[in-house]
């Protein structure tokens, strides 16, 4: 099965940066600290980004292979 990027089920927010550590095998306190900071010290970018990670991953309890967005017609 391959790894794929997903949204925390830990989640202090939206998930995003918990699923980031969760992806990566990092520490998630340490993650979020480190986001956390990028979001205070590069201005409206940082927050722009997590915002757009928040939309754009899914939920990590989707059973299905259907990209966010997508549906099946049946």
């Amino acid at each position: 099965m391959q790894k794929r990027l997903t949204k925390s089920d830990d989640r202090v927010l939206f998930g995003v940066l918990g699923g980031v550590a969760e992806y990566f095998g990092w520490d998630k306190a340490w993650t979020r600290i480190g986001g956390a900071f990028l979001i205070l010290f590069t201005n409206i970018a940082g927050l722009l980004l997590y915002l757009v990670a928040a939309i754009v991953m899914p939920d990590k309890n989707r059973h299905d292979d259907t990209p966010a967005g997508e549906f099946h017609h049946r």
